[in-house]
């Protein structure tokens, strides 16, 4: 299964106020791993940045001056998402300001779902905690997933803190980006499993029967629903027929 994560930058928050895009994020899942694949491009709108929106990502007109309009990279980003399924989180956002530009350029698919399918995280973290704080900020310290490392709102450190979130919501998966023992998804067996054997004889023994509690009907029911949650999202790794 191919997702993409997604996330967009805007020069403020209405595409009727005539706001476009000035910077998309795009990272590539491949059966829920990251597979080092990306897509990210800043844009020139050809407009003023509204003060609010440059607090909050901090890029200013002026950085964008020599950078590409949305037509020229339209083709490139379309083939990137292609018959994916797009992971983003407010998605009625990302994709009113997608199909704004794509309008705009008069393409002859101006859907998104013309080329890909949207699952919206945000829709999927109210269902799953309702009457909470379901932003994404929120979100990265009910899953303990580390955002200190982002000072502004950026589009593709904000995917790739989506990215943890999604896989975390969706099947407690969180530790998915490549690291230095990881090359394209692979990790080293070797450094997998280098402690395999540190544990001696004498400490295994010491080790106590433990009582085995089976779940109750209560408890199986709860966690049924919680597969259900999880299947609507496109992927349950715990079926097995």
């Amino acid at each position: 299964m191919r997702q993409i994560v997604l996330d967009t930058e805007t020069t403020g928050l209405s595409t009727a106020q005539g706001h476009r895009i000035i910077e998309i994020g795009c990272l590539e899942l491949v059966n829920r791993r990251l597979t080092g694949r990306e897509f990210h491009r800043f844009l020139n709108p050809d407009r003023d940045i509204d003060e609010g929106a440059e607090r909050v990502h901090g890029i200013s007109r002026a950085d964008l001056e020599t950078e590409p309009r949305f037509p020229e990279i339209v083709d490139d980003f379309l083939t990137f998402i292609k018959d994916a399924q797009l992971i983003i989180h407010n998605a009625s956002f990302d994709v009113g300001f997608l199909e704004n530009e794509l309008r705009l350029m008069k393409h002859k698919q101006a859907k998104i779902v013309d080329h890909a399918t949207v699952l919206d995280t945000l829709t999927l973290a109210r269902e799953m905690h309702p009457g909470q704080r379901n932003s994404l900020d929120a979100l990265c310290k009910r899953y303990e997933v580390d955002a200190t490392k982002r000072d502004v709102h950026g589009a593709l450190i904000d995917s790739e803190l989506l990215a943890n979130v999604y896989l975390a919501m969706t099947g407690g998966q969180t530790a998915m980006l490549l690291d230095e023992d990881s090359a394209d998804g692979y990790i080293d067996p070797d450094v997998a499993g280098q402690h395999a054997d540190d544990t001696t004889q004498s400490e295994l023994e010491s080790i106590p029967d433990l009582p085995i509690i089976q779940a109750t009907a209560e408890e199986n029911a709860a966690h049924e629903a919680m597969l259900e949650r999880i299947r609507k999202s496109g992927a349950c790794v715990w079926d097995i027929d």
